[in-house]
């Protein structure tokens, strides 16, 4: 413990130093790839000194990530306005938003339909109930504490309530060495489940906002038309894939070429996620569609020319351009906006319905012998998935006000890192309970 104590104080001293360098580095107002570097080089210190941090305490990366990015993006309260910049500069917006892509991209890739399917009809009964529940509580906080904000602007506070975070998930299953039980492949599918079915919501949303802030409705055939659309996306996306990209990979597999495989994976990522922007749904859900379809037996021609598998190229880009992301969501939430009871009091109740909401979806389990604490408790975290959410509705515009003004972002940020910090140990609580209560059984 004293080891890893003194590591922390010197990794923290020597990241501040860096951060205190790169903010006193000056850059002419005009010089934008002066900015950009300069914004990038805090961005990335910063995210990984966090994400570091985090880790060495057992909490996951992003939490750290988007802790830094708070503290960086609130420098103004003690006078230091060198860095507020970054909140703003429509650049590092286009490259963390870049990041996002590819983020969706590489779960698309990390997620497998038929192990999903083969956990039966509990995951997709958890999967519902903790999509369902979340959002009507969500909703309904949202109706009480901002009864001016418009019917869109509360269905969209309790969607971003909606999806579990696979990444952090997984990650804590992996940790605790649960990966394969039975309640940790119900959790798992039921998150993949989870975020497709939240992306239909958010694509429902986005679509309804976007036909009001046009002075129209959506109508319930325009509601068929946005599902059926993301369906084609995120269901027939593989089955196209089982026939045409095959045969793209052979094509490319006659090249004479370097890094082919990251080329053509990035084109697969970014033409569907173009496709989808083209249709009306979020870019990210062409992303993800674009990783679902890709399969490791396709670039097999590839790999055995020496590349390694796509996973693994695209693995340092979202490394690199993921905390960009996670950090600017960071800088955008302004503490300020926190300094109020009812600021706070939003904060603390979409919190307690995120936790409740998902506990919810312990009652979907189907199986005897299963703890459903369990499952509730591994559907809890936001993560990521619940950050993307956010940072959509705050560009999201009805009668020329953002869905999610910075108050509430600041409160859906908070409502993300409880979440997320909570999981870790009431997970491991809650196997060690139910291993403890088989054994004795």
């Amino acid at each position: 413990m004293v080891s890893v104590g003194k590591q922390t104080i010197r990794l923290t001293v020597a990241g501040t130093v860096m951060l205190l360098v790169a903010g006193c580095a000056q850059t002419d107002g005009a010089d934008e790839i002066g900015r950009v570097l300069l914004a990038l080089l805090v961005a990335l210190v910063a995210s990984k000194l966090g994400g570091e941090l985090c880790v060495r305490v057992g909490q996951p990366a992003v939490l750290g990530e988007l802790l830094l990015g708070i503290v960086v993006g609130n420098l103004a309260l003690i006078g230091y306005h060198g860095l507020d910049f970054i909140g703003s500069d429509h650049s590092i917006e286009v490259i963390a938003e870049l990041g996002v892509v590819l983020l969706l991209f590489q779960v698309g890739l990390e997620s497998d339909l038929g192990e999903t399917v083969k956990v039966g009809s509990s995951s997709l009964t958890v999967a519902l109930l903790g999509v369902v529940a979340p959002l009507i509580l969500g909703w309904g906080v949202a109706a009480l504490w901002m009864p001016d904000a418009g019917t869109y602007a509360h269905i969209f506070v309790g969607a971003t309530l909606c999806a579990t975070s696979v990444g952090i998930t997984a990650r804590v299953l992996r940790d605790l060495r649960q990966t394969k039980t039975p309640a940790a492949r119900i959790i798992l599918g039921a998150a993949v489940i989870d975020d497709v079915l939240g992306l239909v919501i958010l694509a429902i949303i986005q679509s309804a906002i976007s036909a009001t802030a046009l002075g129209g409705a959506l109508s319930p055939c325009g509601v068929a038309l946005v599902v059926l659309k993301s369906v084609l996306f995120l269901i027939c996306a593989p089955l196209v894939g089982r026939i045409l990209v095959p045969q793209a990979f052979r094509l490319v597999a006659r090249f004479k070429g370097e890094d082919l495989l990251l080329i053509a994976g990035l084109a697969t990522c970014f033409g569907f996620a173009y496709i989808a922007k083209l249709v009306g749904l979020a870019p990210i859900v062409g992303a993800f569609a674009a990783g679902l379809m890709l399969e490791e037996a396709h670039w097999r021609d590839l790999q055995a020319r020496g590349e390694h598998s796509l996973d693994e190229l695209i693995a340092p880009l979202v490394g690199f351009l993921a905390p960009v992301f996670f950090f600017r969501m960071g800088v955008g939430v302004s503490l300020a906006n926190l300094a109020n009871l009812p600021a706070l009091s939003l904060a603390a109740a979409l919190t307690l319905v995120a936790l409740v909401g998902k506990q919810v979806s312990g009652l979907g389990v189907l199986q005897k012998g299963v703890d459903r604490l369990s499952v509730g408790i591994g559907m809890i975290p936001r993560g990521e998935v619940g950050l993307i959410f956010a940072a959509v509705g705050t560009k999201l515009v009805i009668d020329r006000t953002p869905v999610v003004p910075p108050t509430v972002f600041a409160a859906l940020i908070v409502t993300v890192a409880c979440t997320t910090v909570v999981t870790p140990p009431l997970l491991k609580w809650s196997f060690s309970r139910s291993g403890a209560a088989r054994r004795r059984s």
